[in-house]
């Protein structure tokens, strides 16, 4: 996760010299400094009270986070993005012309980038300092559902109309999949419940992040009272034990297939076990599953989900 990342002193060494030298270079040649038209530039305050100078209309942006897609919805492409966290999503392919800043964060590379805005979904403080040396930054809240998220980051990029645009289009194709699925035959009311294995046989049910919150919507799928708990504590997922299951199940089951090969034989097990076998949603075969790349937050992936949802149902 974002919050673990961690640098070497050697790159703030590096960011500490080559800040230095960039001083020196602007009094060397204060005359051409003077001379440039300054950027126009606005305050802003960030979403952990960090107030920034941003400029205007950003340019060269580094995006840190796993909703990097929301920046291509809005017709702006990222400068540098960690690809590794782009790789098997249904982006990848749009994130080919950033250059790669790797994860964990490769400062020198960021900084040879020159952006003119970082932003990040890291509230680790001291990372946060790191890359302010390197341009104006701000943290930014990538577990934020959709509706708050596309209009905050048009703001921040210089682009209300753009994410307005989007918005209205994504909600009315929403809109048009939830009419057309309770007309082919899905009842008001009916409960969902999203489960994913992690490494170390860890089973955790998906709350406030990715396919969750596509299908918690007044037209959609409603959450069970155990999941609804979850969401109510204001985080992306929540571990639970397999002997919980039927509290938490509700009439249809997502199940997000795992990268690392221990989780996949996790789901195997628990999809094999008595528990599983019992619950109503298993014997109704209402169990789909969908790849953990493509279930993701941003919105090129609700974008694709949304299209992928009805034909996972028909099944």
């Amino acid at each position: 996760m974002l919050s673990q990342v961690r640098t070497t002193l050697s790159r703030l060494a590096f960011i500490a010299v080559f800040g230095a030298s960039l001083a020196g270079c602007g009094n060397a040649d204060g005359q051409a400094t003077n001379e440039a038209a300054a950027p126009a530039v606005r305050s802003y305050t960030d979403y952990m009270k960090h107030q920034v100078e941003l400029p205007a209309n950003p340019e060269r942006v580094i995006f840190i986070g796993e909703t990097t897609s929301d920046m291509i919805a809005l017709k702006t492409e990222p400068v540098g993005v960690p690809k590794n966290w782009a790789e098997g999503t249904v982006y990848e392919e749009r994130m080919k012309n950033a250059d790669d800043i790797s994860f964990p964060v490769n400062l020198e590379k960021a900084l040879s980038l020159k952006p003119d805005l970082i932003i990040t979904g890291n509230t680790d403080e001291k990372e946060y300092e790191q890359l302010t040396k390197i341009a104006p930054t701000i943290m930014f809240d990538t577990f934020a559902p959709l509706e708050d998220r596309i209009p905050l980051l048009g703001d921040i990029l210089g682009k209300k109309q753009e994410a307005e645009q989007w918005l209205a289009d994504y909600k009315a194709q929403a809109e048009a999949m939830w009419k057309s699925l309770a007309e082919s035959g899905m009842k008001p009311g009916e409960t969902a419940t999203v489960l994913t294995y992690y490494p170390g046989d860890r089973l955790f049910v998906m709350a406030k992040t990715g396919l969750s919150q596509v299908l918690y919507q007044p037209d959609g799928l409603k959450p069970t009272a155990q999941v609804q708990s979850v969401l109510d504590e204001n985080v992306g997922f929540k571990q639970i034990s397999m002997e919980v299951l039927p509290e938490f199940v509700g009439d249809r089951v997502f199940i997000l297939t795992p990268v690392d090969s221990e989780a996949k034989q996790s789901t195997t097990d628990m999809m094999q076990s008595q528990i599983w076998k019992n619950l109503p949603a298993v014997q109704n075969g209402h169990v789909y599953t969908i790849d953990i790349l493509k279930s993701g937050s941003d919105a090129l992936s609700r974008e694709w989900l949304i299209q992928e949802l009805p034909k996972l149902l028909a099944k």
